[in-house]
């Protein structure tokens, strides 16, 4: 039976994109249950050190495989481009080609991670009582880059040929895994840290194979009228495109792990306090980035069929919607925030703890309208090719978390600390909203073809 696709050319475009969206969120929050599950377990079953220590490594995770999926990101916007076209052909060069590269990019950043893992450590100021696990924890997580990058380029073929339903499938498969393997390796292996990263790297490669079975299924992907090789052109096109992306991760990522350093300087309970929220930020951006790949999709199917009224009609719409569900994140994180908290701190903790997490959490949710539209307009961007303007946002966003970040902390104490995630989001959103509607005009002197 072959694997379903979906032409986002035709029908509406708030329906399209929620019925897109909605499995990619659940796919996305049980993505997430990855971290939360070995945070929460870690937390309850291996302590306080445990915890903290993987909030130490956070960021330098984020910088690993937040990098890699943009870049697998990225080679799914000329897809989806293709895909619009109608260019079977086409498709199945970038789809080769991009297999070639990500397996060279994947090993070539398992190498260079291994060698970074210490030495980044020690620049971040992680304490010394955290050192070994926070090591121990990152060197397994970067030796399984190739899986991780496996299924984020998997995933990102399956959503630009409009399937998310696969991507939801192997999400639910592996976060089971996942659930299983940390009850497993931390709580009656006692392995610590170290059963919560070998957890989830077999629950990784889980989530691979299910989507490697989904995409070997996809008609437009099968016959032998395209060669299995390497494209040069498809592979400039591919690398054109999403190395801005990466370096808009990394840059991201640097802003992240300076504003880490400050944050390991303020002791130990503070960095958990600030674990156990950065945990639940997985799920506060869950909806978001589900509705920006939705958002990426149609506007890159649309504009490979050159409907470029579609493209406005569309954003007119996503915008809304982006507002609405934030507001609804709001709303949940407000009333059971605290709840949502204690899954990952010990009843045992100190009371700071619990303090530090729940005014970080409140300040974050209050402004997640912000971090919703930002991911709306990025992604329109993206959808139309440009990947430059994102780029320059993340060079923002790293510059503004870490101003703020050490500003605000030597002028109001350790409380600043608690704005420079959101100042961040609002100075790239602002770049990112200006740009696109700078873009749209562009697109509104072609003739609109709707449907």
């Amino acid at each position: 039976m072959a694997a379903k696709t979906r032409d986002m050319t035709v029908g509406s475009p708030a329906k399209l994109a929620l019925s897109f969206a909605l499995p990619l969120m659940l796919g996305n929050v049980c993505q997430q249950f990855y971290t939360i599950t070995d945070a929460a377990i870690v937390g309850q079953f291996a302590g306080l050190d445990a915890l903290s220590a993987l909030g130490s490594a956070d960021w330098m995770v984020w910088m690993v495989f937040g990098v890699i999926s943009s870049v697998m990101h990225g080679f799914g916007i000329p897809m989806a481009q293709a895909f619009g076209a109608g260019d079977r052909a086409g498709l199945k060069r970038l789809v080769y080609t991009a297999g070639f590269v990500s397996l060279a990019i994947s090993l070539s950043y398992t190498a260079l991670g291994l060698i970074a893992i210490d030495p980044l450590l020690k620049l971040l100021g992680t304490l010394d009582s955290l050192f070994n696990k926070a090591a121990a924890y990152l060197y397994i997580m970067v030796s399984g880059a190739v899986l991780t990058t496996g299924y984020n380029l998997l995933s990102s073929i399956l959503r630009a040929l409009g399937n998310s339903r696969a991507p939801l499938i192997a999400m639910v498969a592996s976060s089971a895994a996942n659930i299983a393997l940390d009850l497993l390796f931390v709580w009656a292996f006692q392995w610590g840290v170290v059963g919560a990263a070998a957890a989830t790297l077999i629950s990784q490669a889980a989530a691979c194979g299910v989507c490697l079975a989904y995409a070997l299924k996809i008609n437009e992907l099968r016959g032998n009228d395209v060669a299995l090789r390497l494209y040069r052109p498809e592979a400039g096109k591919l690398l054109r495109l999403s190395l801005p992306m990466a370096l808009q991760s990394a840059m991201i990522g640097v802003g992240g792990m300076a504003l880490q350093k400050v944050i390991n300087g303020l002791g130990k309970e503070f960095v958990a306090g600030f674990t156990a929220t950065n945990k639940l930020y997985g799920i506060m951006e869950a909806a978001a980035v589900a509705f920006g790949m939705a958002v990426v999709t149609y506007v890159g199917q649309n504009l490979g069929a050159k409907k470029y009224g579609r493209i406005r009609d569309g954003m007119k719409r996503f915008v809304p919607l982006g507002i609405l569900m934030s507001g609804v994140m709001t709303l949940v994180l407000f009333l059971f925030g605290e709840t949502f908290l204690r899954l990952f701190i010990e009843k045992g903790a100190p009371p700071s703890t619990m303090r530090v997490a729940l005014r970080y959490l409140k300040t974050m949710a209050a402004t997640l309208s912000v971090l919703y539209l930002l991911y709306v307009y990025r992604s329109a961007l993206l959808g139309i090719g440009n990947t430059f303007i994102p780029m320059v946002s993340g060079f923002a966003e790293c510059f503004v978390r870490v101003g703020v970040a050490v500003t605000l902390t030597a002028l109001a104490g350790k409380s600043g600390i608690y704005w420079a995630e959101t100042s961040a989001w609002s100075a790239a959103m602002l770049i990112l909203l200006v740009s696109w509607y700078v873009k749209q005009r562009g697109l509104e002197g072609e003739a609109p073809k709707t449907e």
